[in-house]
């Protein structure tokens, strides 16, 4: 049976009953792991501007969008908590698909099964199926094309995935979903928006746009060209859909505090045990050197003026690391990229690319286990003395390790209290780890819609800094 057929058969008919419980257990710290990066990423100008467009463009009742008090077409909150869901950078990452997967699936499937009135368990299968989709179609997709496109051009058809299985398309229409979905993808030329960190970003908010919009296209009986899934040399890469689940060792999650460019985490966990472990004094430093792989080199150095500069680049998250000990809404957002210790820092970090480096990130991107975004960090004193840390990576490995409910939950607490008061967060928490119970996904969005966002980003995020600098433990003496 082509690849294609036996694809668009599992989307359709896929349940969360028949889904290994090593799979459902995966499903749910997505869904935690998403919500809490949506709820943090609200914090953001593009989530905000993603919102006010929301309201204009797709006006309705049928879905929330989270924490700005509006509600909308099921279309318009899948953008709008789209561009929230990756707004800082702290999402997941899809082995073989190279780039963020669950930011497009989670709020594609929030806003269908909260505008449809469907389950908590209906919406878990429905990202299960996004996330196998994704793994697949993004792998053709890197390698079908010269030039490497951001995560929203193979996530289109991942969203048309998730989209035609809640809406309970046939197989027949699932297929045309997929087709439409593919011919209508963005072009996403990724690094040059490395180069120039934009808005536009990974695209994943028109991802999800562009999913639903397929599969209500296919539902009506809109016609789409053959998937990518249905060529002959890549009639492999689906056979064992619904059998083999990519997602369980394939989705790898950020750390806690790591909020940037998985490219930039070796740079920056080098940078702090070298000075964790050696006690280095930051007013000591002279230099910080970082070897990386190729996309690493391309984050830079540059002095942010955005949240978006911010998280596209290596100096300013090691300095971040340094002086604050996180890599947050804190650090990230616009606000604080004036301050000047962290500026004086991050002009001391110097950026090389490592062939050797590069070589991990390519095996990385293949999906090989031995494949790490790695760098090697030297930090130079300005008595001459070096220190150097050996080769580093940032703990963003497949498969993912050291995972359990307790440091996901930790990771929620942590980007959460950002805008929830501690009781919601609680709530919500308890929800999550038994969402599969929900009877209608309305109950989350309800609960927080009822919310507010605690205080002004400004004042809850210096009250944060003073905070974390009073633990952190590469504090200087003031």
């Amino acid at each position: 049976m082509n690849s294609i057929d036996l694809v668009s058969q599992f989307i359709s008919t896929a349940t969360w009953a028949s889904l290994p419980e090593v799979v459902q257990c995966k499903a749910r710290m997505c869904l935690i792991d998403n919500l809490g990066a949506t709820l943090a990423g609200t914090l953001t100008r593009v989530s905000q501007i993603g919102a006010g467009y929301a309201v204009d463009t797709w006006p309705g009742d049928e879905a929330t969008v989270l924490l700005h008090g509006n509600k909308v077409s099921a279309i318009g909150a899948a953008y709008a908590n789209a561009c929230a869901a990756n707004g800082i950078d702290v999402d997941d990452s899809a082995r073989y698909a190279y780039g963020h997967a669950g930011a497009q699936i989670f709020p594609t499937a929030l806003a269908l099964a909260e505008a449809r009135g469907l389950s908590g368990a209906q919406m878990l299968c429905g990202m299960v199926v996004g996330y196998e989709v994704a793994h697949r179609v993004g792998r053709c997709w890197h390698d079908s094309r010269q030039v490497y496109q951001s995560c929203g051009s193979w996530g289109s058809v991942a969203c048309a995935a998730v989209a035609s299985h809640l809406m309970g398309l046939p197989a027949e229409q699932v297929k045309h979903a997929l087709g439409i979905a593919e011919y209508h993808a963005a072009n996403l030329p990724m690094m040059r928006d490395v180069d120039n960190p934009a808005m536009v970003k990974h695209g994943i908010e028109w991802a999800a746009m562009t999913g639903i919009t397929a599969a209500e296209l296919a539902a009506r009986g809109f016609t789409g060209i053959p998937s990518i899934l249905s060529l002959e040399e890549y009639q492999e890469w689906g056979q064992d859909i619904g059998q083999n689940y990519l997602m369980v060792d394939g989705v790898a999650w950020k750390s806690a505090h790591y909020a940037c460019c998985g490219w930039a985490h070796g740079g920056v966990e080098g940078a702090r045990r070298l000075v964790e472990d050696h006690q280095i004094s930051l007013d000591a430093i002279a230099n910080i050197r970082v070897d990386g792989s190729h996309g690493t080199m391309r984050l830079g150095t540059r002095l942010p003026t955005t949240t978006e500069e911010a998280q596209f680049n290596q100096a300013w998250p090691i300095a971040a690391m340094l002086v604050d000990g996180e890599i947050g809404p804190g650090q990230m957002l616009e606000h604080r990229l004036s301050d000047p210790r962290l500026r004086e820092i991050a002009q001391k970090v110097e950026v090389f690319e490592s062939d050797e480096m590069e070589g991990l990130c390519r095996l990385f991107e293949q999906g090989d286990p031995n494949g790490r975004f790695a760098s090697v960090v030297t930090i130079t004193l300005k008595s001459g003395q070096t220190f150097n840390s050996g080769l580093v990576d940032g703990g963003l490995r497949f498969p993912p390790s050291a995972w359990d409910e307790g440091r996901m939950a930790d990771k929620f607490r942590w980007l959460a209290n950002y805008v929830l008061d501690v009781n919601t967060v609680d709530e919500t928490l308890d929800m999550l780890f038994h969402f599969e119970e929900l009877v209608n996904v309305r109950q989350l969005t309800e609960n927080l819609s009822g919310t507010t966002q605690k205080r002004g980003v400004v004042e809850q995020t210096h009250d944060l800094h003073r905070s974390i600098i009073s633990m952190n433990p590469f504090k200087e003496e003031q």
